[in-house]
């Protein structure tokens, strides 16, 4: 618009200037005209200046914006470099002591494990010297037991038929070959003589460390079997003689309840199993109880965590 201006301005002074000499009449126009041109070039230079000035205020306004701009990208690199360090300085005291805290948790974890293997080999060991034990102790009464007396003449005695007191029965097998036998016999589906080699170790054994597995293996056999109402007794001896027994007891009571579901007593079955998630609450038959009450519809409470599951004898 400015060069439109100045260019019409100096066109018009062009024209004055070549003009042929004004007349009397014209040389009053011509004066006004000149007037008005000189009074539009003094506009004309004024807007320059204005516009100079506007531009150069501008020029400082955006050199400052980018002064601006270079010190907060500065500001932003401090900021991101200081964050940096932070973090490097909280992976160096929290991070690693962590990652070597969880490392050694682990190492805990497998220690332990490893003991309760052992602790459950030792019991295995000491249950086998225990058998060994009643065997050797067998073996002394029939090396100290005196030979038989005669029988007694009975003329006279007015008691015919007497009989000499029996001799104390002497087992005819030892109690680690007979309980293999019975277990053999049971994984091999001949429950009928696995139940008689059981009974037969509880009869001459029954004061030893397997003598609360072959009580039930018996109840098992006879819940395998349907004679469900063999099984609840048998467990039922379990549980009276080998209730603090931690590896049997709990899956004689669970062996009980599922015995007594399948009879139809359902409702004594759930009691059983609420009784095994009471009693022994880290056992991991304690989760297998919880799903069968809640297959019933009946709640099992809070339960303890899972151990790994144990070896069977």
């Amino acid at each position: 618009m400015f060069r439109r201006v100045l260019v019409c301005s100096a066109v018009a002074a062009a024209m004055l200037t070549l003009s042929p000499a004004p007349s009397s009449g014209a040389s009053k126009e011509i004066l006004e005209l000149q007037r008005d041109v000189a009074t539009l070039q003094d506009m004309v230079k004024a807007m320059q200046r204005s516009q100079d000035e506007r531009f150069a205020a501008l020029q400082v306004l955006v050199q400052q914006s980018l002064n601006a701009a270079n010190d907060a990208s500065k500001s932003a690199a401090v900021i991101q470099s200081g964050f940096q360090q932070n973090m490097r300085e909280l992976e160096t005291k929290v991070v690693t002591p962590v990652v070597g805290l969880g490392a050694r948790m682990d190492q805990v974890s497998t220690d332990l494990r490893t003991v309760s293997q052992a602790v459950s080999d030792l019991t295995g060991l000491i249950s086998k010297l225990q058998s060994q034990l009643t065997d050797l102790n067998n073996s002394v009464k029939v090396i100290q037991q005196p030979p038989a007396a005669p029988p007694p003449s009975t003329a006279g005695t007015g008691m015919p038929g007497t009989t000499p007191g029996a001799a104390p029965e002497i087992p005819p097998i030892s109690s680690q070959a007979l309980y293999d036998n019975a277990t053999r016999d049971r994984m091999g589906g001949k429950l009928d003589l696995a139940l008689q080699e059981y009974a037969d170790y509880l009869k001459w054994y029954g004061n030893t460390g397997l003598a609360p597995n072959a009580q039930y293996y018996i109840a098992s056999i006879h819940s395998s079997l349907g004679d469900y109402d063999n099984a609840v007794r048998e467990y039922d001896i379990v549980l009276e003689k080998y209730g603090d027994n931690s590896t049997k007891a709990p899956d004689a009571m669970y062996g009980k309840g599922q015995a007594l579901i399948k009879m139809g007593r359902r409702t004594d079955g759930g009691r059983e199993f609420q009784e095994l998630i009471k009693k022994f609450p880290k056992n991991d038959l304690s989760p297998k109880a919880c799903d069968q009450l809640k297959g019933m519809g009946l709640s099992c409470g809070p339960r303890a965590a899972v151990p790994p599951k144990r070896k069977k004898s």
